[in-house]
C-alpha cells in the first residue's frame, strides 16, 4: 500500500513538473530530458516499479531539477547536464528494479528445478528399495544383480547432481552478464532471453545510422559482456517511431541494427553468433502520440538468447 501511495505521489509530481516546463519554455527539450521523461513514465507504469521505489524517487528528484533548469534556461548547458544526470538516474533505477525482479524470478525457477530433481531422486531411491524388498522376498535376484542396481542408482544420483551444479553455474553466469549490462542501459528478462534496450537518441543522430562517439563507448562495454555470456546467439533489433513512411522507417531500423551488429563484431563478438533485424514501427512499446512515447519507441534492443541446453563440465 505504501509503495502504491509513493508511486501515485511521484506520478503527480512528475506531471506537475511537465506542466511547469511546458508553460515556461517554448524551446524543444533536450533529447536527454525527453528520453528521461519517457523512461521515467514507463518505469512508473511497469510492474517492476515496486522493486525499487527509493531509486525511482531519487530519479524523480533528479528529473525535477532538470525540468526546473529547462524552465529557467531551455538552451543552457546546465539544463542539458541536469537532463543527462536525470536520464542516467532513471536508467539505473529501472535497471536495478528489473534486476531485482529477475533475481526473484530466477530464484523461483531454480527452486522449482531443484525440487523436481529431488523428487526424481527420491522416486528412484523408492523404486530401488522396493526392488530390494522384492528380491529378498522372492530370492530371485543374485547379489551381483543387486550390486549393479546400486551402481546404476549411484550413477543416476551423480548425473543429477552434476546437472544441478551446471544449471546453478549457468544461472550465476547469466546473472553476472545481466548485472554488467544493467550498468550500461535498461535490461529485462523475457522468455526469449535477456533484453538490453538502448535509446536511439543515445546511439544515433536523427534519421541517421552512424553511431555517435558516446554510443561506441557504451557498446564497448556491451561487447565485453556478450563475450562472457553463455548463449545460443544474439539478435540486434532496430525499432522506430511512427513518424515518416513505413518503408523509410523499416530501412532506417535495419541500417541501425546492422550498424550496432557490425560494431559489436569489430569488438570481438563472433559474427556467426550475432544477427540483426529491423522492425520499423511494427513493435512500439509506448504511445506514438506524444514526444515521450515516440522517444521511447526509437530504440535498439539486443536479445541474449538462453543456451539450448545446460551441460555439466
Amino acid at each position: 500500500m505504501r509503495n502504491h501511495v509513493m508511486k501515485t505521489k511521484l506520478i503527480a509530481s512528475l506531471s506537475a513538473a511537465f506542466i511547469l516546463g511546458a508553460g515556461c519554455a517554448t524551446v524543444e527539450p533536450p533529447k536527454e530530458l525527453v528520453s528521461a521523461r519517457a523512461q521515467y513514465e514507463a518505469a512508473m507504469k511497469s510492474p517492476t516499479a515496486q522493486q525499487n521505489p527509493a531509486g525511482l524517487y531519487d530519479a524523480k528528484k533528479a528529473l525535477d531539477v532538470a525540468n526546473e533548469a529547462y524552465g529557467e534556461d531551455p538552451e543552457g548547458e546546465e539544463t542539458r547536464d541536469f537532463a543527462y544526470l536525470a536520464l542516467r538516474k532513471v536508467e539505473l533505477a529501472n535497471a536495478k528494479a528489473s534486476s531485482e525482479l529477475a533475481v526473484a524470478q530466477k530464484n523461483k525457477l531454480v527452486n522449482s528445478r531443484m525440487k523436481q530433481t529431488e523428487q526424481s531422486l527420491a522416486e528412484t531411491q523408492k523404486q530401488l528399495e522396493q526392488s530390494k524388498l522384492a528380491m529378498k522376498d522372492n530370492e530371485r535376484m543374485t547379489a551381483e544383480e543387486i550390486r549393479k542396481r546400486d551402481e546404476a542408482l549411484a550413477k543416476t544420483s551423480e548425473e543429477l547432481e552434476k546437472e544441478r551444479q551446471a544449471r546453478a553455474e549457468a544461472e550465476k553466469k547469466a546473472q553476472s552478464v545481466a548485472d554488467e549490462l544493467a550498468r550500461v542501459a535498461s535490461t529485462k528478462r523475457e522468455a526469449r532471453g535477456i533484453v538490453l534496450t538502448l535509446s536511439g537518441a543515445v546511439l544515433f543522430t536523427s534519421n541517421q545510422a552512424t553511431l555517435l562517439a558516446g554510443a561506441r563507448t557504451k557498446l564497448d562495454e556491451v561487447a565485453v559482456a556478450l563475450q562472457k555470456a553463455e548463449s545460443s546467439g544474439f539478435v540486434v533489433e532496430g525499432h522506430t517511431d511512427s513518424v515518416g513512411g513505413e518503408a523509410s522507417n523499416q530501412a532506417l531500423s535495419e541500417r541501425r541494427a546492422q550498424a550496432v551488429r557490425d560494431y559489436l563484431v569489430s569488438k570481438g563478438v563472433p559474427p556467426e553468433d550475432i544477427t540483426s533485424v529491423g522492425y520499423g514501427k511494427q513493435r512500439p512499446i509506448a504511445d506514438n502520440t506524444s514526444a515521450e512515447g515516440r522517444a521511447n519507441n526509437r530504440r535498439v534492443e539486443i536479445v541474449i538468447k538462453p543456451p539450448n541446453t545446460v551441460t555439466a563440465r
